[in-house]
């Protein structure tokens, strides 16, 4: 069995499985380009190993962080008399992020967690109460340090953010003048799509092949059915209705599968 590892051997191995080479498959190579786009955006969109959980980092610029602290003006008319007016303002800070970034978890936070400094509380545990690791308990070190860090939590608090995927923007609310500086690097959790033009083996996920294949059959049949009941040559009669129920069938199976046996929990990617 020959293995897809792009897209176009991926297309091939999907309209063999159709009878492609001893039937003719009508569908146009445009329409089975954008089948297979659409099974890879599900794909990436609802299976687990259609994405990855990435750290990524982002070097900031004195460009991005006055840019952030300025505000776009937004008039509102009132419906009615359509002479009330109300200007709104709302903040730039935001950061770009790459199309393939589907989910932000977190951004990790911009205080620094060590210290050289002798008289911070941290640096005395770790200098009088953990001198010794082979005679000294660390439970009283972990208690001290899960304490601190939830303080830290309540006093300082982490920065606000919000995301969507389709605004391919990280919007963090916090004061973008005082809070980051320039050369300083931003760092955050996310999830990502797997690239399948890199990451080829994605081509050879079976589920990926079979809802391909379903959505490419459900193409056939819808091409199918605008000629149904015409007899071809030989008294061999078009039955794309036929086609059609049958994929629309397993594409709902397979969607039903996906949800069931390998979609990532939603609360695993909101932070």
């Amino acid at each position: 069995m020959a293995t897809p590892t792009s897209k176009s051997t991926f297309k091939d191995y999907c309209l063999r499985s159709l009878g492609f080479g001893v039937i003719d498959i009508n569908v146009s190579d445009a329409q089975a380009d954008d089948r297979i786009d659409e099974a890879l955006q599900y794909f990436a969109q609802y299976h687990y190993d259609g994405i990855e959980r990435m750290y990524l980092k982002h070097k900031m610029t004195q460009a991005e962080i006055d840019r952030a602290a300025e505000n776009t003006t937004t008039t509102a008319t009132d419906k009615v008399t359509g002479s009330i007016t109300a200007d709104w303002l709302e903040g730039k800070g935001f950061i770009t992020i790459p199309e393939a970034v589907v989910s932000v978890i977190q951004v990790f936070p911009f205080d620094d967690q060590t210290t050289n400094n002798m008289f911070d509380l941290r640096y005395q545990l770790r200098l009088n109460d953990l001198y010794d690791f082979s005679s000294t308990s660390i439970i009283h070190y972990d208690m001290t340090m899960k304490h601190l860090d939830y303080l830290s939590h309540i006093l300082v608090g982490e920065k606000p953010l919000r995301f969507n995927q389709h605004q391919n923007r990280l919007y963090i609310d916090m004061d973008w003048t005082n809070d980051i500086a320039a050369d300083e690097f931003l760092v955050i959790e996310c999830y990502r799509k797997l690239d399948p033009d890199t990451f080829t083996d994605v081509y050879n996920d079976l589920y990926l092949k079979r809802y391909a294949i379903a959505l490419i059959k459900r193409q056939w049949g819808a091409n199918l059915s605008k000629f149904n009941g015409v007899a071809m040559l030989g008294g061999v009669t078009m039955n794309g209705e036929a086609i059609y129920s049958q994929a629309i069938e397993e594409i709902q199976n397979l969607e039903e599968q996906i949800q069931l046996a390998y979609e990532t929990p939603v609360w695993g990617m909101i932070g």
